[in-house]
């Protein structure tokens, strides 16, 4: 799967999104909505293949501007660590 996964990837960098990828997926962030739609349907039709599964969930938080990385330091400052364990 990681060549389909790189190459919806890789349609993101059309447009004004900043994306993460890790093990579950990719976060996609956009500050229009319509710029975000945009971008996942160009990612699941980049995808040649007989099928594509494409899970959206949209979290838009209104009130603050923060985004997805800060709050990941939020939770790392409540830790007093970083929120990853490599010692597996």
């Amino acid at each position: 799967m990681a060549e389909d996964v790189a190459t919806a990837v890789e349609e993101l960098d059309g447009f004004d999104v900043s994306y993460e990828t890790n093990a579950m997926g990719t976060v996609i962030e956009a500050d229009d909505i319509d710029e975000l739609f945009a971008a996942v349907k160009a990612a699941h039709r980049a995808v040649d293949a007989e099928r594509v599964a494409t899970v959206l969930q949209i979290d838009d938080e209104r009130t603050t501007d923060e985004q997805a990385d800060e709050q990941v330091t939020s939770v790392e400052e409540e830790l007093g660590r970083e929120a990853t364990d490599d010692s597996a």
